[in-house]
């Protein structure tokens, strides 16, 4: 099994590409939610952000206001540090539980769905391609405008919180342009399906890790046998 990375801009159209792929059969490990998930009352990532940001951003139920937080943390990046420390551990330990579960299923190729995989995410080295879904800055503006509800000032205060979609394409394998039609847009996730269906690398790294298994085994009965005598 080898993994690809999806990553893209704030409202560039990564889910959208996501579910595509997911259609086609693709296991979607998806850092966004898994980061709804630990951040759920009383668990330990919870208990970080409560301790720094305290209990104004939570609502009534214990959940955390994300509009609240939202609007703290892309105001000041030194507090949008802070949450990612409190969160990145976590949600990165959740990913590679989901990475492991695929592996032992068998799995050609799973697909990590990371927003912000080139600002410093720890996978990145464990990939083995990387997808960046691009559209224009306009489309991207007007596309979080209207679904977040955000004048044009807090929207473009958000995209600018991250590396530029210019800049991610720049280090991509492969570029999805978001600006066509969707049916574009599944033709594009199509035809890098086929490739990754006939790409070798999982037997690679199989062998990699059997020749490692094996090692062990040898090592592990030669200190046996001297053990014994």
């Amino acid at each position: 099994m080898f993994l690809i990375g999806l990553t893209g801009g704030i409202a560039s159209g990564k889910s959208t590409v996501a579910n595509y792929f997911r259609d086609l059969g693709v296991t979607i490990i998806d850092a966004d939610k898994i980061a709804r998930k630990v951040v759920e009352p009383h668990r330990p990532a919870w208990k970080l952000i409560v301790r720094h940001f305290g209990e104004e951003i939570l609502l009534e139920d214990g959940s955390i206001n994300r509009a609240k937080l939202g609007t703290i943390i892309f105001a000041d990046h030194s507090k949008r540090r802070v949450l990612n420390s409190c969160t990145h551990p976590y949600i990165q330990r959740e990913m590679f539980s989901e990475i492991v579960k695929c592996f032992i299923r068998g799995e050609h190729y799973a697909m990590l769905d990371i927003p912000l995989l080139y600002e410093g995410s720890k996978l990145l080295s464990f990939i083995n391609q990387v997808i960046v879904v691009y559209c224009d800055k306009e489309n991207q503006l007007f596309r979080l405008m209207a679904r977040n509800y955000l004048t044009k000032e807090e929207a473009q205060q958000r995209i600018d919180a991250q590396m530029s979609l210019d800049k991610k394409c720049d280090l991509a394998d492969h570029v999805i342009d978001n600006n066509q039609t969707k049916d574009r847009t599944k033709e594009a996730v199509l035809n890098l399906h086929a490739k990754f269906q006939q790409s070798w690398v999982h037997w690679k790294l199989r062998l990699v890790l059997i020749g490692l298994v094996l090692c062990l085994c040898i090592g592990f009965y030669h200190l046996a046998c001297y053990m014994g005598g």
